[in-house]
């Protein structure tokens, strides 16, 4: 009997929906298909591959309500953060629909040849393992240049956002994109491993933890099919003694508090110096007081509930753990009463090394708060981790800023007097074990194209 699947409401516990998973031979059959598809897409120009494009933006703004509903519903995402990831996915289509042939066009280099040029050719069928946190995002920023630059795209999404796979499917195909070129796979996470070694799947993409991250690297290193990975982060935000910090703590609070904490880019970690410790750290709980905690559908809402029960429950036992070492909670930390995946916005002060706030990945709405002598403390602490997505840091002085954020903080993105995010005009992607190869800009396209020398006498 094929294995059931079901979506679980993150605010009453209800199950929405029911999927029974795909038998193996029509995930077979999917990808066969789709590497077909692609054999006759890659012949297409940037200019019907820009017009399809253009249109999933237009299709993706006309429905962005709807499709922010389902995200609430499907994963708790609050209606006006689900609005925006829409309107972030529509900009990312704009964006490659109007760049990709720049950035793909053939770069002429002068040799003993008559001529000599560098190409960018599509490799095939991009395997996407997806998370659930942003469920729309995810996938339009790996899919939008995949897509230009002549691939096919087969998406195994999580598990609890089947719903917006298969809204995200439907997207494509009304956009105008061959019916094949890119399918939602509703299988678990044990399919995957089989998915990677179909002949079909050329490359893989995947954003998820770190442990996920290694397995697939593992899978597909061992058939040498190229991979992407954007995993974990317990991103640094060092504030200095002389930062702006009306500015600092709003930054640092929303950065926290986005998707209900629910971010691999997420701040997690606030090293701030002694000399205003105290002064930021209260004025950091009250305005976390103030954030409005609720339903993901209700309006004007800061925080909606975690993903998934589990997923709160080993938050709490990761914050439980950190007081159980000697961290103190300021606000928040106790479970929230009835049903459902609720967790308070949490701040922990006191955090030290051996504890989970300050050596593991918080993916929920609990902030750590460390000490730091000075500047070289700090930049010491934010570097103490296994991971290195992203990082920012607060100073009136934008010229040690910038220095601190290009030469000292290790990190793939790293921001000054701003909280970090993706953006499609600048790569995205993370070192150490948060990951390797780069998303968005003209560095996300060629990830997933053969750069290839040609060479005419």
């Amino acid at each position: 009997m094929p294995n059931v699947i079901r979506t679980i409401s993150p605010v009453d516990g209800e199950t929405i929906a029911e999927y029974r998973e795909w038998a193996w031979k029509k995930v077979d059959r999917v990808l066969l298909l789709g590497g077909a598809a692609q054999q006759e897409w890659r012949r297409t120009g940037f200019e019907e591959r820009a017009r399809c494009l253009r249109k999933a933006g237009e299709i993706l703004r006309k429905n962005a309500e709807q499709y922010a509903e389902l995200m609430a519903t499907e994963m708790g995402k609050p209606l006006a953060q689900g609005k925006a990831e829409v309107e972030k996915c529509a900009s990312a289509c704009d964006y490659y629909a109007e760049k990709a042939a720049g950035f793909l066009s053939a770069e002429a280099t002068a040799t003993d040849a008559s001529r000599s040029f560098v190409a960018f050719e599509p490799l095939g069928t991009v395997l996407a393992i997806m998370p659930w946190n942003f469920p729309f995002w995810q996938v339009f920023r790996f899919a939008a240049p995949a897509l230009m630059a002549g691939n096919a795209g087969v998406l195994k999404h999580a598990s609890n956002v089947f719903g917006c796979a298969l809204a995200i499917e439907e997207i494509f195909r009304g956009a105008g994109f061959p019916k094949d070129l890119f399918r939602a796979v509703l299988v678990g996470s044990k399919r995957v491993k089989k998915m990677i070694q179909h002949p079909a799947v050329t490359a893989v993409t995947l954003t998820g933890s770190t442990p996920a991250g290694k397995a697939v690297a593992a899978q597909a290193g061992g058939l040498v099919k190229k991979t992407v990975l954007e995993l974990g982060g317990s991103d640094p935000y060092v504030v200095l003694e002389d930062a702006d910090l009306d500015l600092a703590v709003e930054t640092c609070v929303n950065a926290r508090l986005i998707n209900t904490g629910q971010s691999c880019i997420a701040a997690k970690r606030f090293i701030v110096v002694r000399r205003v410790l105290q002064e930021f750290t209260d004025r950091y709980v009250a305005l976390m007081r103030q954030k409005k905690f609720g339903r993901p559908l209700e309006p004007g809402i800061d925080l909606g509930p975690m993903a998934r029960v589990d997923l709160r429950d080993q938050l709490h036992d990761q914050v439980q753990r950190s007081v159980a070492h000697g961290a103190k909670i300021l606000i928040g930390g106790a479970v929230a009463p009835g049903i459902g995946a609720f967790y308070p916005a949490t701040v922990l002060a006191d955090v030290k090394p051996g504890m989970p706030a300050y050596d593991e990945e918080l993916f929920g709405p609990v902030a750590a708060i460390i000490e730091a002598a000075d500047e070289r403390d700090a930049i010491r602490i934010a570097n103490d981790t296994s991971f290195g997505l992203g990082a920012a840091v607060f100073t009136r002085d934008l010229a040690r800023g910038e220095r601190i954020a290009k030469e000292e903080l290790q990190a793939g993105a790293c921001f000054v007097n701003a909280f970090v995010k993706s953006d499609p005009r600048l790569p995205f992607g993370g070192i150490k074990e948060s990951g390797y190869g780069r998303e968005l800009s003209s560095f996300g396209i060629r990830e997933f194209v053969n750069v290839k020398t040609v060479w005419v006498k």
